[in-house]
């Protein structure tokens, strides 16, 4: 039963009040800057965000999901980190060498950096964390990063190397970003099970831990030791807001300082005088997709001219145009247009209904008198499962159950909560459709999504996707220095995908913060707008809360 928005809008407002009971609302929380003038950076205030997900854990080695990695980000640090024009810079590392051939890399940490409980960070603490990455028992999505590694070393106490088997062209960005966990305080233990640090953890980033209440809100705080310097904003709040009109009635309401638009609200809602004079927008193309992705050990599924018939049924352009408001661009396969490795060639498949149905019948399907398909008996059916929340999502599915309709199929709708989807039906294979997305990495190594051996339980090939072709263009992907020689590997790689039809690839949405007017220092760049948080501030004078 869906509670009245009305009511929804009091109890979450009931919710924020509690956040920031440490807080008090200063007289001058509603005055709005001027747009356009320079203030200075100033400490104090909070920033509180929007989510529809509550995060699953905040432990980034454990961690899949973007709610979680959006929390665990500020909290921990890694040797290397992109820059606004996404080049790789030290974050931990003051330096690092690769050997003529590619296999040996030495990572030289800056020295002084300390844990948020005070400990020292040292090279320990990296060789720890791999081992953790390493470990077949750790319950983890990307040990796939770091298995060709053949052997590690602490060189002294801020010195690290690696050696590994062949050339691996991902390797700054997979080992250089690896987040970095204390050794000091998991030594010994089950990272599994140490819920007092996965739900509670110590970091070495610009924000510490404070509260998570579950379903409701997490809570950080500014490091005052953090050695790039503390960061501006003093507190941190992620408040978790499953709905996405919710969302905006709290951010209108002063309740929120920033969300990401739907489409709806970009176009329409947002664009009027009062919003444009109290938040800024901003719209840039991530390296994100979204798709409908399979269950391969469906015998429905398993049959190739299904899917495709499946693909040439469904109008992407309508779902552009009429779900994202124009704001992306159809999909066409595993790499976005923001990537190097993307195929400019390969384009989608047609919208062909016709030749949808002609596809259903070679696959063994019949249509009824009433225009059902049949098979067995049995018209075709199956369910679509997506996230709560994600109102962008939700309307796509309902589209696409139309778009199917029309040529026999019946598609059922299931919303799941965020956590429970993923903890038992994605993890655990318990479906038969999912609609969801991927965020990419800026390497293009595709390895853990679509390599067969990254199918188990916590691990990204959910769909069960194997192929001797892209497995094998998957690892001389990863052992290819050339980018000239990589961009033919990838080409080739996103063309058979897209032909396969492990998924069928929706489209490529675009970015669509709201940040309240009063936080300063944003600057857009290739990488968005989130590399340089430590950097946003509140101009004096325009605090909205006071510790």
């Amino acid at each position: 039963m869906r509670m009245p928005v009305q009511r929804v809008f009091a109890a979450t407002g009931i919710i924020a009040l509690l956040l920031l009971a440490s807080c008090t609302r200063t007289e001058m929380s509603d005055k709005v800057p001027d747009k356009g003038r320079v203030y200075s950076p100033a400490y104090g205030d909070v920033i509180v965000e929007g989510t529809i997900a509550d995060p699953a854990i905040l432990n980034p080695v454990l961690a899949s999901d973007s709610a979680s990695s959006d929390v665990t980000g500020l909290i921990f640090s890694s040797m290397l980190r992109y820059d606004k024009d996404l080049n790789l810079e030290g974050e931990l590392a003051e330096n690092w060498e690769i050997s003529p051939d590619g296999k040996i890399i030495t990572f030289k940490l800056k020295p002084g950096i300390k844990w948020q409980d005070g400990m020292p960070l040292t090279a320990q603490d990296v060789e720890f964390t791999l081992r953790t990455y390493l470990n077949p028992k750790v319950k983890t999505a990307y040990r796939s990063n770091y298995e060709n590694i053949v052997k590690s070393q602490v060189l002294d106490e801020y010195t690290f190397r690696v050696w590994y088997k062949e050339p691996f062209a991902p390797s700054l960005e997979k080992m250089g970003g690896m987040p970095i966990l204390p050794k000091h305080l998991l030594k010994g233990r089950d990272v599994n099970k140490a819920d007092d640090f996965n739900f509670r953890p110590v970091g070495s980033g610009p924000y510490k831990f404070v509260s998570w209440k579950r379903a409701e809100s997490v809570m950080l705080k500014a490091n005052p030791e953090y050695f790039e310097g503390r960061p501006y904003l003093n507190r941190v709040v992620f408040r978790v807001i499953p709905d996405m009109s919710v969302q905006f009635l709290e951010l209108q309401n002063g309740a929120l300082d920033m969300m990401g638009l739907t489409p709806n609200q970009f176009t329409g809602e947002a664009n009027t005088p009062d919003f444009n004079r109290r938040f800024n927008k901003y719209r840039y193309t991530g390296n994100q997709y979204t798709y409908l992705g399979f269950n391969l050990q469906k015998p429905m599924f398993q049959d190739k001219r299904f899917r495709e018939a499946l693909d040439m049924a469904i109008d992407k352009e309508a779902i552009v145009k009429g779900v994202l408001e124009g704001l992306g661009a159809v999909c066409t396969g595993p790499l976005t247009p923001s990537s190097w490795a993307f195929n400019p060639d390969v384009k989608p498949r047609p919208y062909d209904p016709l030749r949808a149905r002609e596809l259903f019948v070679e696959a063994g399907y019949r249509y009824n008198k009433d225009g059902k398909l049949m098979k067995d008996g049995k018209q075709a059916e199956f369910t679509i499962l997506t996230n709560q929340g994600n109102r962008t999502r939700e309307q796509t599915a309902t589209i696409l159950q139309s778009q199917l309709k029309e040529v026999g199929i019946q598609v059922n709708i299931r919303i799941i909560a965020w956590s429970t989807f993923l903890t038992e039906f994605v993890n655990k294979r318990k479906f038969d459709v999912v609609l969801l997305g991927w965020a990419l990495a800026r390497d293009p190594d595709l390895y853990n999504i679509w390599h067969s051996s990254q199918t188990g339980e916590h691990e990204f090939n959910f769909v069960n996707y194997k192929n001797p072709e892209v497995d094998r263009l998957l690892v001389e992907g990863r052992q290819t220095y050339s980018r000239d020689r990589r961009i033919l590997i990838y080409h080739r790689l996103h063309e058979k995908i897209a032909e396969e039809l492990p998924y069928i690839f929706l489209y490529v949405p675009d970015n669509l913060p709201a940040v309240q007017v009063r936080i300063q220092g944003i600057e857009p760049a290739a990488a968005g707008i989130g590399y340089n948080f430590i950097k946003w501030f509140v101009p004096e004078g325009y605090h909205k809360y006071a510790e």
